[in-house]
């Protein structure tokens, strides 16, 4: 995967260079570069914002700019490697929920383009003439309000690069983690069996393998009830089997409503 960052603050992303995302830019598995929008600016003091129309509070990041850096970054044609246009991604309050779907979506992408607003954010008509040329989404973390887009970008690509194939030593973590069947993930223990007067449950040292997976659902969906029930309400009227509904029952959940035993 292909993904290019603009940002104001590029020494922002070192941390790109850690861990897992570090050893997949190593590998070439994540061909990944950061810009200065600084660079696409003429005059001596480089500006990229300014008053916004209409009056208000804060400053407004200037299109020019951000149009040459597109133009530089997705000039509307195959790239010299084959590549596409890219998806350009905005995070902003105003954008979609970024979601372990949409990560999943965007770990299929070829090539990525993040545009890193700040201040009050981006001239808008950058987006509306980005979006006659590529595919173009604002994305939001949640129901609030961060300095620029930066950090929402580091979240965002650590979320997708771990999908990538061969990233994680062990795919099958994905299958087993939050949200990657619409639950939260049962508590997790290891040694020693026994820590400060608390012991690992008795199901998980037995080595019965169904007690086990019945005993990390049951725990799953009573995690997901408690902190996430919009989670439990949103599955699909098949996903919950008789054993399932029972669990909650038991936990003092009700079941949503139409869903039946499997």
């Amino acid at each position: 995967m292909r993904v290019d960052i603009v940002s104001i603050f590029p020494e922002y992303f070192a941390p790109l260079d850690l861990s897992l995302i570090g050893k997949a830019r190593a590998n070439g598995t994540l061909r990944l570069a950061v810009h200065d929008l600084r660079t696409w600016t003429h005059d001596v003091h480089r500006t990229v914002d300014d008053t916004p129309y209409g009056g208000g509070p804060g400053m407004v990041m200037r299109p020019e700019p951000w149009g040459e850096a597109l133009d530089a970054l997705a000039p509307g044609e195959l790239s010299p490697d084959g590549h596409t246009l890219p998806r350009l991604l905005v995070p902003s309050p105003a954008g979609v929920p970024f979601t372990q779907a949409l990560a999943h979506e965007l770990a299929a992408e070829s090539h990525l383009l993040f545009a890193c607003g700040r201040y009050e954010g981006i001239d808008q008509r950058v987006l509306d003439h980005a979006a006659t040329r590529m595919p173009v989404t604002e994305v939001s973390l949640g129901d609030y309000v961060l300095f620029g887009g930066e950090v929402a970008v580091l979240v965002i690509l650590e979320a997708v690069t771990r999908l990538l194939p061969g990233v994680l030593g062990n795919a099958g973590s994905l299958d087993e983690e939050s949200h990657a069947h619409g639950l939260l993930e049962a508590p997790l223990y290891t040694k020693p069996a026994s820590w400060r007067g608390l012991d690992v449950p008795e199901v998980l040292r037995s080595g019965d393998h169904a007690r086990i997976d019945r005993w990390r659902r049951d725990e799953s969906l009573l995690r997901t009830a408690a902190r996430r029930p919009d989670m439990v309400a949103g599955l699909a009227p098949e996903a919950l089997g008789e054993r399932d509904r029972a669990a909650l029952d038991r936990g003092g959940f009700s079941s949503p409503p139409g869903h039946v035993a499997k």
